[in-house]
């Protein structure tokens, strides 16, 4: 397999070759024929070029790569494509040969099923995942036939945000082979004037680059080119290979000589405002900082460092305190106290001992930041002109004190009321980030993982550099009355220095004459309005000054900011409202051509002499910090791990590369639903409820329990399946067929991309494709047992294709995860020794047990040995029991 990895502006690509089928030898190649420089394994790159054009912030790329296959065999070609995470795909096309297969953007759950009916047949790969901190890798394949020419054509669009100041385009350059034609071309147009422009690249001498790179900016237009020769891309002057391998980043800032800068574009509006020279308005700052056990070690020395650079940058009029969580909460002062130099030296005393201990009680950590600074502020303790903020580190989940996210989530939006923003910094990747992410937006803030390694300080520094001096506060942008339709956010609680506030929309009148914007804003002296007005007239001759870019930009930038902004407000959404702004979103997704978290781009290509499909999607944010993949696809090379849950319920995760097994139980009344496990990128859903022994009632948790019933359903296939101890009821839609456990020996039913087969009076299998498949095995005990009644195991053969978003008590091991188990020491029982574990940031009392797996034989089954978790998995399971109860089966 040949894999070719490309760069460009607002985004890495990176490029490497490998083959399948062919030698890797250039002596053997040279033997059969004098092949061109550059060819790698018979794949000749000889052209790469990426157009990126920046009009106003809004920046259009095409990345376009030609090859050619000059081996005397077929080989496949991997096209990998690294772009910003707040990039949109808008469109892509493979040309094999004169002929050009495009990329078609649907809607997810169209998408979906196309894609489904396609994984049955196992001929798909998932084309977009996670890759680092800033990127997303977009990657497709095809195979091309000897001597022929491929071009693969991608093209995405941004809208650059402003940070501490400019505007930041970073790629990432790794070629891994010379390319005769290599060549990145940045056009930059600001109608408001490029202030500077700036290039550098971390693989290369400055020599070098200066030969290579060409820079110049000139009022409004600014261009950039980067164009190594082949001798230029040489790791040494003899050498076949590139030197080109690292970080490239073009950075600008656009003039200020006015506050705002507002233009239009047939009918569509965008607004800057960035004021300059303001006093900083003081804030109150409260640290609240995860001191459990899991930060021991470089997280909390790296915290101790982070918090003592942000203390020397702290401003005489700030004041500040310092809260601390593990198991209980500890404060450094009372109430907030001013950023003294006697106060500063104190606190860097206090930083300097702050030592890592016990489990993570965020809520009770958080209810008293937030009531520290709403004291302050009701007892004048803090200037009356300032602004309050909340700044909370973790790098777990709540363990200890109020652990269940949703109820935490309710207790700080109470608490804060609105008065000022929260900030989650999330470190590592041990921890729930959604949660974190979706408190901090309901409460005006935002999250930021904070990556584990050597530069964690860094990045906690950078973040609060970027809160560090806010200039206003209660910002409002206004427009004149019933003269705009469709307007993005306009009102944010703080506009910081370095950054800048962009809101867009759609006149009522595109042949209005003039256009007016107030900005409201509260400053460190007195209240501002920035007033700024537009000439039509004018607008129209600095829009024809700019034909070379792309003319509907503005409409663009509209679109892709209201889409974001939906998206962001869709979080925190719920019902009808979670409804409306999905439907919103999903129709400017589509009539834009955006690849969004709701949207999935189909490409279908050719592959031995038929066509093939792959989807592309827009992967989130992973929960858990597991890189987040569209769809996982390829087998794992170590031996599949199994999950099931049988008996009374007992949980039982086989741990992949482990060699042991965690189990737990579940105690809960009959007639309960447990979520198993939900996966909304394959769609598949498993929920199980809950019997007790003859007679037992639902009000009651005395006595042993078990799974009764089974619910297994297919969202993109609107297929599901009831499973009972009697009868099995399988369909789609209303069209629903009923078997019984007693019917002949063996009963198959399948359809494309799913196989169910009934095993008379012993269990059933259920695959969807290759790659998820599920057991179910019928437990029957004597009809006249005055106590017990048939029941249900449920175990997960393969998981697979499952994605990295599955969640349940069962799905969340789907992805990795890992333990450590010490201090063995006997128990209460002599023959089950007790130990401690570390997992998922918890520490845990554990006990040696043993449970059956009945797979093979539902009557006798086969010792299990395991490690128990007790008190429901919790410390085990993310969250508590009770978050996987449901209404119903469906």
């Amino acid at each position: 397999m040949v894999t070719m990895w490309w760069p460009c502006l607002v985004l890495a690509l990176l490029s490497g070759l490998e083959t399948s089928g062919f030698p890797r030898s250039p002596l053997r190649l040279l033997g059969k024929r004098s092949l061109p420089e550059g060819v790698v394994d018979g794949i000749e790159v000889y052209s790469t070029k990426i157009s990126c054009k920046v009009t106003s912030r809004f920046a259009h790329n095409v990345v376009t790569t030609r090859a050619v296959n000059r081996a005397d065999k077929a080989k496949e070609v991997s096209f990998d494509v690294e772009l910003p995470k707040t990039a949109f795909i808008t469109n892509f096309t493979l040309t094999i040969d004169g002929v050009t297969y495009p990329g078609n953007i649907k809607e997810k759950e169209v998408a979906q099923k196309q894609y489904e009916k396609a994984v049955s047949q196992g001929k798909t790969a998932g084309l977009v995942k996670a890759s680092g901190r800033k990127l997303e890798k977009f990657t497709v394949s095809v195979n091309v036939a000897a001597g022929s020419r491929v071009t693969f054509e991608l093209t995405y669009e941004e809208l650059l945000k402003r940070n501490k100041g400019k505007y930041e385009m970073y790629l990432k350059v790794q070629p891994k082979q010379l390319v005769r034609h290599f060549e990145i071309d940045a056009h930059i147009f600001e109608p408001q004037g490029i202030s500077m422009l700036d290039a550098e690249a971390s693989f290369i001498t400055n020599d070098l680059l200066g030969s290579a790179l060409t820079k110049s900016f000139s009022g409004k237009k600014g261009h950039v080119s980067f164009k190594p020769s082949l001798d230029q891309q040489r790791s040494c002057p003899t050498c076949t290979d590139s030197l080109l391998n690292g970080d490239f980043t073009i950075i600008y800032d656009v003039n200020r000589e006015s506050p705002g800068n507002v233009q239009v574009v047939n009918g569509y509006f965008v607004h800057f405002f960035a004021p300059q020279g303001l006093p900083v308005v003081p804030k109150n700052i409260v640290f609240v900082i995860d001191i459990s056990g899991s930060m021991a070690g470089r997280k909390i020395q790296q915290t101790r460092d982070a918090l003592l650079k942000i203390l020397d940058d702290m401003k005489h009029d700030d004041y500040l305190n310092f809260i601390l969580f593990s198991t209980d909460v500890t404060t450094w002062k009372d109430s907030l106290v001013q950023a003294t130099p006697a106060n500063l030296e104190e606190a860097r005393t206090f930083v300097r001992n702050i030592r890592d201990q016990g489990m993570t009680n965020i809520n009770d950590g958080l209810l008293r930041g937030i009531h520290m600074l709403t004291d302050a502020q009701k007892q004048h303790i803090v200037p009356e002109r300032s602004t309050s903020i909340i700044i909370m580190l973790t790098d777990g989940d709540a363990n200890t004190g109020e652990s269940r996210p949703e109820k935490i989530q309710e207790n700080v939006r109470n608490a804060i009321e609105g008065k000022f923003p929260l900030y989650n910094l999330g470190f590592g990747n041990n921890l729930n980030y959604n949660f974190l992410e979706t408190m901090a937006l309901e409460n005006h803030g935002l999250a930021r993982r904070i990556y584990e390694d050597s530069d964690a300080n860094l990045q906690l520094q950078g973040f609060y550099e970027e809160v560090a001096n806010p200039l206003l506060t209660n910002v409002e942008v206004d427009y004149p009355e019933n003269a705009i339709l469709d307007l993005t956010k306009n009102n944010y609680p703080h506009f910081y220095d370095g950054s800048e506030i962009i809101v867009a929309g759609r006149l009522v009148d595109s042949n209005m004459n003039n256009f007016k914007a107030d900005v409201k804003g509260h400053g460190a002296l007195n209240d501002l309005t920035f007033t700024e007005e537009v000439d039509m007239k004018e607008m129209d001759a600095a829009v024809k000054e700019q034909g070379y870019i792309f003319g509907n930009y503005i409409e663009r930038l509209w679109a892709y900011l209201t889409i974001e902004q939906l998206l962001e407000k869709r979080k925190n959404a719920h019902g009808e409202e979670k409804a409306n702004l999905t439907a919103q979103a999903l129709e400017l997704s589509l009539k834009y051509h955006f690849v969004t978290p709701l949207t999935s781009m189909v490409v279908t290509k050719p592959e031995d002499n038929e066509d093939q499909t792959s989807i592309a999607d827009k992967p989130g944010e992973a929960p858990y910090g597991t890189t987040s993949m569209a769809y996982l696809t390829s087998h794992q090379s170590l031996p599949t791990p199994y999950y099931y849950v049988d008996g009374d319920p007992h949980f039982i995760i086989q741990v992949p590369g482990k060699n042991d097994t965690i189990c737990f139980n579940i105690d809960e009344k009959p007639g309960t639903v447990l979520r198993l496990i939900e996966d909304p990128v394959t769609g598949i859903t498993v929920t199980g409820q809950i019997i007790g022994d003859k007679g037992s009632s639902s009000y009651s948790r005395t006595g042993k329990t078990y799974f009764g019933k089974l619910g297994i359903t297919n969202a993109w296939m609107d297929f599901r399946i009831e499973v009972t101890t009697e009868k099995i009821i399988l369909g789609t839609g209303d069209e629903l067929s009923t078997f019984s456990w007693l019917d002949t020996d063996t009963v198959t039913v399948t359809q494309t991309g799913l196989s169910v087969t009934i095993n008379r009076k012993k269990n059933m299998v259920v695959s969807f494709g290759d790659g998820v498949n599920f057991v179910i095995v019928l437990h029957q005990v004597w009809k006249k047992h005055p106590l017990h009644q048939n029941f249900l195991g449920f175990y997960v053969v393969d998981s697979h294709r499952m994605s990295a978003q599955t969640h349940g008590l069962l799905g969340q091991f789907f992805r990795p995860f890992d333990f450590e188990v010490f201090d063995i020491r006997p128990g209460s029982d002599p023959t089950k020794p007790d130990a401690t574990m570390l997992v998922k940031n918890h520490r845990l009392t554990v006990t040696r047990g043993s449970q059956k797996d009945y797979r093979k034989d539902a009557s006798v089954g086969m010792k299990v040995i395991c490690w128990f978790v007790h008190n429901n998995g919790e410390g085990l399971i993310d969250g508590v029991h009770t978050d996987y109860i449901v209404p119903s089966l469906f």
